[in-house]
């Protein structure tokens, strides 16, 4: 049975406060570029930021829509109001809240349930609605905090001067990407009945996997970008097309409408630019070895542009950590996702619920899991 616990409102307090936090910490970047002249920096982080509000409020609405449009209809137009207003998340985080302090705090007294009980009606209400934030959150982080990190990362070492603004604004990235990969993964534990309980070493490991290989990563583009921004953005958008094809092929049915399910393909594209994420919930040992050989040789080969091709910069002191940072953040990064999938993945210690054949989201399938059975899953 799916359980929200008093452990799950304290991370959801968190995921509240660094989410206020880091639209502070954004405008503030952003004037302080400003203020400075550099305008181009400003306007990019605005960019940002704006993206990834407008695409979350769209999804956000959309699935409002799917899920009110039989009961709700009234109260559609002012949660359309509210999203164009660029707020639907603190709707969303309001009846996270009231949910969650309900499953959490004064469910206690409630008669547990055996396995062929239905769900508790605010057990499933508060896991559904801190699972939509969480899926949101992703969005967010592969549009606006990952992107913002390598700007802030290639603004540090292009000219070599920084401040407490820059250190804020690296600082509150990694906290964002942080929060984000771990909140995903609890809300997929939760929401599939299928999946193993996320204890807290399972947690630290899935949390190093994803934030050294994307930390390593995003270190890798910013090098790039030093030795030439056409070369990076050429980069950039093949890594997008050859997501999105990937995408393509995987047929996903995330969406009710074809115009929301290109969005949501065109989104997961751009995340598959920066990590990897099983969007079908199918075997992907080859595909996620492909994709970090892929990574591992782009990293590798970007070093060794640098050292034939700008020789002289091997010396330079901001080089040689970015470099020592780059490669141990790669090499620890696979070492925790071997970690991760041999001992804590799903698959590895629940196979006693499913057959051989039956991985991540195949088994569950027989079962209603609401929008996680078709949105991305690792």
């Amino acid at each position: 049975m799916m359980q929200f616990t008093k452990q799950n409102f304290i991370f959801l307090i968190i995921g509240i406060i660094v989410y206020i936090v880091d639209i502070g910490v954004d405008f503030w970047v952003a004037s302080k570029y400003f203020c400075q002249g550099q305008y181009s920096w400003s306007i990019l982080i605005l960019f940002f930021r704006g993206l990834s509000s407008l695409i979350t409020q769209i999804f956000s609405y959309e699935w409002f829509k799917n899920d009110w449009e039989s009961t709700n209809t009234g109260k559609l137009k002012w949660i359309f109001l509210v999203h164009l207003l660029q707020c639907g998340i603190f709707i969303r985080y309001w009846f996270a809240l009231k949910y969650g302090c309900q499953a959490a705090f004064k469910q206690n007294g409630i008669r547990d349930a055996s396995e062929t009980d239905p769900p508790n009606l605010i057990q499933k209400k508060a896991v559904d609605v801190v699972t939509d934030i969480n899926m949101l959150k992703v969005f967010k982080t592969f549009l606006e905090t990952a992107p913002q990190l390598f700007v802030q990362i290639y603004v540090l070492m292009e000219h070599g001067k920084s401040s407490i603004c820059q250190y804020a604004a690296i600082m509150m990235s990694f906290c964002g990407i942080s929060v984000s990969t771990v909140d995903y993964q609890i809300s997929l534990r939760i929401s599939l009945p299928d999946k193993a309980e996320f204890h807290v070493l399972p947690k630290l490991v899935y949390l190093f996997y994803k934030l050294l290989t994307i930390t390593s990563w995003i270190l890798s583009i910013s090098l790039i970008t030093l030795l030439s921004i056409r070369s990076s953005a050429i980069l950039l958008i093949f890594l997008w097309i050859g997501g999105f094809s990937w995408v393509l092929k995987q047929h996903t049915t995330f969406c009710k409408s074809k115009k929301m399910e290109y969005l949501y393909r065109t989104v997961v594209g751009i995340i598959l630019i920066f990590t990897f994420f099983n969007i079908k919930g199918r075997k992907t040992k080859i595909c996620i070895c492909i994709y970090y050989t892929t990574h591992s040789i782009v990293t590798l080969g970007i070093l060794f542009v640098y050292m034939f091709w700008k020789p002289s910069t091997i010396k330079d002191m901001h080089f040689k950590i970015v470099s020592i940072l780059t490669v141990l953040g790669l090499v620890l990064g696979i070492m925790f996702l071997i970690v991760y999938y041999r001992h804590f993945h799903p698959t590895s210690y629940c196979r006693s619920q499913t057959s051989s054949d039956e991985v991540d989201g195949e088994a569950g399938q027989r079962m209603e899991f609401g929008r996680f059975q078709n949105f991305i899953m690792q």
